[in-house]
């Protein structure tokens, strides 16, 4: 190895001997610190990505000073970002949860509400509109499967969704309101 005067240009050969000599105490430093041996292992490899990227840019006087740095600063960037990452994350779960309450109640609410709707449509109105809908059949599967053309399905379709759109318009104003 150099003198620590001397610069070290980074090469191939130069890069897989800096990879030996020091990943493994890089990786137990990480791996310790992180305490995840796959994120230990992601940071060591950013920073010999790091350093191939910038291998022509770099002049580096002491590359095992500069790798132990370079991973201990990955290190603590990563536990700032996780520890960043949690915090939103329980600011999220405080501040949404009575939403999602609220919205999944109505949620289901309105469900319940298209169901009645659906129910009281007229037989072969409810059937062409559960297979478009609900079983995702195009006009002429429809078609097929009643015995009737696809004019009577287009029809059948468009009559459900008046219905639908006039009874349920009336629930969602009210919701609205309240």
């Amino acid at each position: 190895m150099k003198t620590s005067t001397d610069s070290i240009q980074v090469d191939k050969k130069q890069f897989e001997l800096l990879f030996h000599l020091y990943w493994k105490r890089m990786f137990s430093f990480a791996v310790k610190t992180v305490e995840e041996e796959e994120d230990a292992k992601e940071i060591v490899q950013d920073v010999f990505k790091s350093l191939w990227e910038r291998r022509k840019d770099l002049e580096l006087q002491n590359a095992e000073r500069y790798l132990l740095r370079s991973v201990k600063l990955r290190t603590l960037e990563y536990l700032r970002n996780r520890g960043n990452r949690w915090r939103h994350h329980q600011v999220i779960l405080q501040n949404k949860t009575p939403y999602y309450e609220e919205d999944n109640f109505h949620y289901k609410e309105l469900y319940n509400q298209l169901n009645t709707v659906v129910e009281s449509l007229p037989n072969q109105c409810r059937n062409v509109y559960r297979m478009s809908r609900e079983e995702g059949l195009t006009n002429k599967e429809i078609a097929n499967n009643l015995l009737i053309t696809e004019r009577a399905v287009e029809y059948h379709i468009s009559k459900a969704l008046s219905v639908i759109k006039l009874k349920l318009s009336k629930s969602l104003n009210m919701m609205k309101t309240n």
